[in-house]
């Protein structure tokens, strides 16, 4: 019955939650030139260009950086930001889909876009490069740009490229919710501008291609790693990123604006909003049902269970382990324990999945889903060991004593009077580490592994809905840990030694 209750509560603060994101602020700065956004409050995409020019030509402005434009766009339409400083193929297709938006006429800048590959890897560079003045040569690009930076409505032009199935795969590196750069479209393949050029590239190259779809900010230590062989994902040749990395020639020169709300064509404050239902409806359609979306968002579901559960046990196993050590009075097996145990604990998550990733595994290759376990498996064990060596110290001395005094050996004292105490101990603390586990496995998308946080970037990177597909995967998390909950309790209440003397005293 109670948990009847906690899924009604859940659906009255999901459908909350949703009539609150069609709220929007009024109290937003009316900008009608980037003069008067001096001391605006701009919203940049992280490590991207744009956040080096809101710096420069906007020193007292409030500069916020976001992982990816989606999140910046949702912060314009709340009111939360007054205007956004991005790449003009990109707002010219959030203003197209969104008339209460519009750009200033003003280019910030000018920047030449380009392939980066690995330092040092003159002859992938020189073949990029002579691939790219052919397809020059040839009018491929101009192609490209009709079909993909397309300024009026209506379904993009795809092409098939066909690519060879043997040889070695050019692993490239892409931030697929940069539409029309680079995102995933309705058959779950990484498509755009950028999505072609790096097919094109391949079958000059003669080789398949395998694309690789991770956030911005992970894409340059993914090739110095050797994980990516190139990025093509609209990144701009700077001179900082020339320190790391090396770039091909210019293939589009791309321009950074300024996107504002509409205020003055009157779609602003004024602007008539659908009710409840309807705009429900209208999210529900946008966002899981076109493009068949939902497939989306399962594959990232079962992704995110998977990488929660296997973490869970290995973590568990090794914990167990590490506590053993961290109890022994020998130094040889305490000290490594204790400091396994600070240093886990000491790293945040994120860090960790990192270092695995780029640094531990550089060379090897290996899923990243796995390197994901490990990674939360090693930050789950550092926990785990404290909350059990927490959960035998606590059980009197007396009951190993009593176990050893009626002829069982330590082994077995330990096993029937110690351990079944140590768990129902712990579980509650146990539990909390669990869901803690789900919850943290939403930063996988720094290496290239689709969850159902990275799914939800996808599909708000192409409906631009900010907020729907915010409030639906956090429906989904809470389930599965909900899920997961049940599922314990369910082992608990199995295991519980009390449970048979009830039985037996019934009958």
């Amino acid at each position: 019955m109670n948990r009847l209750k906690s899924l009604a509560v859940l659906f009255a603060v999901t459908l909350g939650l949703v009539a609150l994101s069609g709220c929007k602020q009024t109290d937003v700065l009316v900008i009608e030139k980037s003069a008067d956004a001096q001391h605006a409050r701009i919203g940049v995409m992280t490590g991207s260009t744009s956040e080096a020019i809101a710096t420069q030509q906007f020193p007292q402005a409030h500069i916020q950086s976001f992982d990816n434009v989606a999140d910046a766009f949702g912060a314009l339409k709340s009111g939360q930001l007054d205007a956004i400083i991005t790449a003009y193929s990109t707002s010219l297709l959030l203003v197209r889909r969104n008339p209460d938006l519009r750009l200033l006429d003003e280019r910030l800048s000018i920047e030449d876009t380009a392939i980066a590959v690995h330092k040092g890897n003159t002859e992938l560079l020189t073949a990029v490069d002579k691939v790219i003045s052919d397809l020059k040569a040839e009018g491929a690009f101009q192609s490209m740009s009709r079909r993909w930076f397309k300024t009026g409505p209506g379904p993009y032009e795809q092409i098939d490229v066909p690519l060879p199935d043997t040889g070695a795969p050019l692993r490239v590196g892409v931030s697929a919710t940069r539409e029309p750069f680079s995102f995933v479209d309705e058959n779950g393949r990484v498509s755009g501008h950028d999505g072609d050029l790096a097919r094109l590239i391949a079958q000059r190259l003669n080789r398949p291609v395998e694309f690789h779809d991770m956030k911005f900010l992970a894409l340059i230590p993914a090739l110095q790693s050797g994980k990516i062989d190139m990025i093509v994902t609209g990144m701009t040749a700077t001179d900082q990123r020339r320190k790391f990395v090396d770039f091909t020639q210019p293939y589009y020169a791309n321009s950074q604006v300024m996107m504002v709300r509409n205020w003055a064509a009157g779609v602003g404050p004024a602007a008539a909003e659908p009710g409840f239902w309807d705009g429900l409806k209208e999210s529900i359609e946008s966002n899981i049902l076109a493009e068949n979306r939902y497939l989306l968002l399962w594959e990232g579901l079962k992704v995110t269970f998977i990488i929660s559960v296997l973490s869970t046990l290995f973590g568990t196993a090794l914990g167990g382990v590490v506590c053993f050590m961290r109890m022994a009075r020998s130094p040889l097996l305490q000290v490594p324990a204790r400091i396994f145990i600070s240093v886990l604990r000491g790293i945040p998550v994120v860090v960790l999945l990192m270092l695995i990733f780029y640094v531990v595994f550089a060379s090897v290759n290996i899923s990243p889903v796995l390197v994901a376990v490990v990674a939360f498996g090693l930050n789950f064990a550092a926990y785990a060991a404290e909350i059990f060596r927490t959960g035998i110290e606590g059980i009197e001395t007396g009951q190993t004593e009593a176990g050893l005094a009626m002829g069982f050996s330590r082994k077995k004292t330990f096993r029937l009077v110690i351990l079944p105490q140590m768990v129902r101990r712990i579980l509650p603390v146990y539990k909390g580490e669990v869901i803690s586990i789900v919850k943290m496995t939403s930063i996988v998308g720094y290496i290239a592994v689709l969850d159902l946080t990275k799914a939800s970037d996808i599909i708000r990177a192409r409906t631009f809905d900010a907020f729907f597909p915010l409030v639906l995967v956090a429906v989904l998390y809470f389930l599965m840990s909900y899920m997961l909950i049940v599922l314990m309790d369910w082992a608990e209440h199995r295991t519980d030694p009390r449970r048979k003397t009830r039985k037996v005293s019934a009958t």
